[in-house]
Parts: C-alpha cells; structure tokens; sequence
C-alpha cells in the first residue's frame, strides 16, 4: 500500500503526526493473513480476527510503500496463528502475531443480527 493522508496517526486520531497509523498498521497485517488463506477454506467459511500482537518497530511518512506479508504457523482446531510482517523498501516496520477463528459464516452473521 501506498501511505497517504488518511492511513495516518493523525487522520485515525491515534496520534498527531503525519506517520502511518498503528491502526492502519494492523488492518493491513490483518489483510495478509486472509489472503493467505485464499483458497483454502470450505464453501461458506470465512475468519475473524481473534487477537492481534504487534510491535510497530518504525516511522513510515506519507508517500512510502509498504507490503505486509503473512504465513500461517499453527492450526489448533478452528484457530489459525500467523506471524506476520511489513516493511517499507526493506526496513522493518512491523511484526505481529495474529490470531484467527474459522467460522461458518451464515451462523456467524446470525448471532450479531
């Protein structure tokens, strides 16, 4: 992704410099992790976060580009565990472990309607 304006500190209120935004930080490891599952849940599955551990290691300013990547480390059950990293150029920006529960969705979808 590339860091603009709205993925900062600043506009996600989480801080008052022009610098991405933790939150940001974390979606975008989030994202990583579903796509590494692309493809490899059943018809009518889908995940949801569960818990998400990061240390963000560095400042990235607006305009840089950073790639978030994800593999998956442990499947106990319906939790899937990730490590999970970003990085701007080749500087290290993050790294998380995140956690993840596999869930039908349908029966998912109905217990928060």
């Amino acid at each position: 992704m590339n860091v603009g304006d709205a993925d900062t500190a600043i506009a996600f209120r989480s801080g008052e410099v022009p610098v991405l935004a933790t939150p940001r930080l974390v979606a975008l490891l989030e994202e990583a992790s579903v796509d590494a599952l692309a493809g490899h849940l059943d018809a009518g599955q889908t995940t949801v976060g569960m818990r998400v551990q990061i240390d963000h290691l560095a400042p990235t300013g607006i305009g840089a580009e950073v790639r978030a990547t994800a593999t998956l480390d442990a499947v106990e059950g319906r939790r899937l565990t990730f490590s999970a990293e970003a990085t701007d150029d080749d500087t290290p920006v993050a790294s998380a472990t995140i956690t993840r529960v596999i869930v039908d969705t349908l029966r998912f979808l109905e217990r928060v309607s």
